[in-house]
């Protein structure tokens, strides 16, 4: 039970950073929701490079750029 709270929480600040980085406004559900897409793609994309995230900074660090990936995808699909 206390590792699903601490994936919401993470989700939701690895969420907030990517849009802070990728400058968009999103609400706090989809932050969850993108930080916690955003970590499992972080780590599938990280792990095929070869990077190992040990530690929650790593984690944090993988989520993000996962999460940035994921935005970038969606502002391409909807693009008009």
């Amino acid at each position: 039970m206390v590792g699903i709270i601490i994936s919401i929480i993470l989700g939701a600040v690895i969420g907030y950073l990517a849009s802070l980085i990728m400058k968009t406004s999103s609400s706090l559900l989809l932050n969850i929701i993108l930080g916690i897409a955003g970590g499992a793609v972080g780590g599938i994309l990280f792990g095929v490079l070869g990077f190992s995230a040990s530690n929650i900074i790593g984690r944090i660090i993988s989520g993000v750029v996962g999460a940035c990936i994921l935005i970038a995808v969606v502002k391409v699909i909807t693009k008009k």
